[in-house]
């Protein structure tokens, strides 16, 4: 940050900031806020879930007026800071540092800079240097920090871009949610129909086998490509099977090739601290070579004649089936299990082959919308990330990040 941009200048913090120390006092009715890592300055109320971590006598705690800033003294180099803009005026923990913006500095460009990884970086070596023994980052030393300030017109501009994909970020994680409730309530439409065409009937009589995998000592790190590794029970436990949720299994440790993953593989959770997480089923669509079960993990050798996998993996995931497991699932330690033998006595609909994949078909047909969705809000998140970094720096000018936002 130290080459100047044209037409910008460098300043410490302390020349463009002002820190606020006014107090409560009498006043009654204010909302006590909590900085946060990720969401900034909130309710503590809410953010703590109706939990009162703070005083009763708010007397000493500090004033935030709107378009100020506060942040965790003692957690600034995490990048725990944030901008007042949801109350005329709140309050914070006495401990929290207070302050305000010069005129001429826009608060939520500021607000944008001070969350730059250069700047929680830069709030990393004040901790360390602090004399405080608890590694505050305390006003004055926050003051000494400088950065690279545009004139405020494009301060203004550059927020406004930003503030430009964050709502088209947004809008498209709206519209993902809204598909994923279309696509639930499509499948569990279906499978009551199919329900109410087909008589129950036993799991197990629809699977050849049902193996399961081992755990070796393995570095808890994903294995890079061409390398053995065991997967973790998170590569199945959000219903989408995530194989970088992996270990590297350990230089001179025997391989097990009859356990490795391959596509079309449905693979259910039998273990988990958590008890609405046994029986989750995650379809392998596609995967690495070289990833093998670990021991909380199971693989359903389905009768292809009988029954689908990817009809199955919605079966398992229906109210029904999940009723089941969780009334079978047993454990202690903290430890929740469900076994072989009760999976395969679970009672399920299964329908003709073609109605399975006829279902599978229109639930595919929403996966796949749902996951166009996805990968455009990556995109634009990556685009995001990269464009805040250069305009934050002036590397690129308002002009060309507009002319990026038309070609988008």
């Amino acid at each position: 940050m130290r080459d100047v941009p044209s037409g910008w200048r460098r300043v410490a913090l302390r020349e463009i900031t002002e820190e606020q120390t006014e107090r409560v006092g009498g006043r009654r009715q204010i909302t006590v806020l909590s900085s946060t890592k990720h969401h900034g300055l909130v309710p503590s109320d809410e953010y703590f879930k109706g939990r009162t971590i703070y005083s009763n006598d708010l007397t000493g705690y500090k004033i935030v007026q709107r378009d100020w800033f506060a942040y965790a003294t003692n957690h600034l180099a995490e990048g725990s800071i944030g901008l007042q803009g949801a109350f005329n005026l709140a309050c914070v923990s006495p401990i929290y540092t207070v302050f305000s913006c010069a005129e001429g500095v826009y608060p939520p460009y500021m607000f944008r800079l001070l969350k730059s990884p250069e700047l929680v970086a830069a709030y990393g070596v004040h901790e360390q240097a602090s004399v405080d023994r608890r590694g505050a980052v305390r006003y004055h030393d926050f003051g000494k920090i400088e950065v690279n300030l545009p004139p405020e017109q494009e301060q203004r501009r550059i927020a406004e871009i930003l503030d430009t994909l964050d709502s088209r970020i947004s809008s498209l994680d709206v519209m993902a949610n809204k598909q994923l409730k279309i696509l639930g309530g499509l499948t569990n439409d279906l499978l009551a129909e199919d329900a109410a065409m087909a008589d129950p009937a036993r799991l197990g009589d629809s699977l050849i086998d049902i193996e399961a995998g081992w755990s070796p000592l393995c570095e808890d790190a994903p294995p890079p490509l061409g390398k053995w590794g065991v997967l973790k029970v998170s590569a199945v436990t959000s219903g989408t099977y995530i194989p970088s949720e992996s270990k590297t299994l350990l230089p001179g440790t025997r391989q097990r090739p009859e356990l490795q993953v391959r596509p079309g593989d449905l693979i259910l959770c039998r273990a988990n601290g958590v008890k609405s997480l046994v029986g989750v089923t995650a379809l392998v669509r596609d995967t690495p070579p070289k990833l093998m079960l670990s021991d909380k993990l199971m693989r359903l050798i389905a009768d292809k004649s009988v029954i689908e996998n990817a009809y199955l993996e919605l079966v398992l995931a229906s109210a029904d089936v999940r009723r089941q497991i969780d009334a079978a699932t047993s454990g202690s330690s903290g430890q929740n299990n469900i076994s072989q033998g009760l999976v395969r006595a679970l009672r399920v609909h299964l329908p003709s082959l073609s109605r399975q994949r006829q279902v599978v078909a229109y639930t595919e047909a929403g996966r796949n919308v749902v996951h166009a969705l996805k990968a455009e809000r990556s995109k634009l998140l990556t685009l995001k990330q990269g464009l805040m970094e250069d305009l934050l720096t002036g590397r690129v000018r308002v002009s060309e990040a507009e002319a990026v936002l038309e070609d988008l």
